[in-house]
């Protein structure tokens, strides 16, 4: 009964290509959770809402944060589209009645990520980004496959194929993308070592 509320208010909010994006990211939240013994309804949860802001207006998206007592840097203040992340969350809260802080986190950290996530919260991240409809290319395949054989491995490359998106698009590149990109990057080398090599080589194929 949720699943069918929090649908119906998307179709009203976002454009159906964003419907689709956002049904991709559920599945791809799900086969996750699952592979990773993870709370899968919880997963499929965050994957469902991470982008119900995704279409306010900036001002919007500024007032909310405002109003939530969010701290607003340079980048957030001259971008706001950045903040759908966090306005999602407090959306999903105060229209949804979500009160579970690990489903608002991963919501809120969908798109900048942050160090010391939950693996929910990588879960999204990375759902995100490598969900089917974002392309077939040989990075992002096998970008896909690391997220189930080391979700924190792909936490990092995922990063790394996020800031060079941006580099070349010549778009601001946020210090929590970055401080994301290192905190996964120094948890995976501690934890497993460096990325198998069959993911490797996909990845830089």
């Amino acid at each position: 009964m949720m699943r069918d509320r929090i649908l119906t208010w998307l179709e009203h909010h976002v454009t159906p290509p964003r419907l689709q994006h956002i049904l991709r990211v559920e599945q791809f939240c799900s086969e996750l959770a699952e592979h990773h013994q993870l709370d899968v309804e919880k997963a499929k949860q965050a994957g469902l809402m991470h982008d119900l802001a995704k279409y306010f207006k900036p001002q919007r998206l500024l007032q909310m944060a405002q109003t939530e007592g969010l701290e607003l840097d340079e980048i957030l203040a001259g971008e706001p589209h950045l903040l759908h992340a966090d306005v999602s969350a407090i959306v999903a809260r105060d229209e949804f009645g979500v009160k579970d802080e690990e489903i608002l986190e991963a919501i809120r950290n969908h798109t900048l990520g942050n160090p010391q996530m939950s693996p929910l919260s990588c879960v999204l991240y990375v759902a995100d980004t490598l969900e089917p409809g974002r392309g077939t290319s040989a990075e992002l395949v096998g970008l896909r496959q690391m997220c189930f054989e080391n979700l924190v491995a792909a936490v990092w490359r995922t990063g790394d194929y996020c800031i060079r998106h941006l580099v070349e698009h010549q778009r601001m590149i946020h210090p929590r993308t970055i401080l994301t990109r290192n905190w996964a990057m120094q948890q995976s080398k501690e934890q497993h070592g460096t990325p198998s090599a069959s993911a490797s080589d996909r990845i830089s194929a």
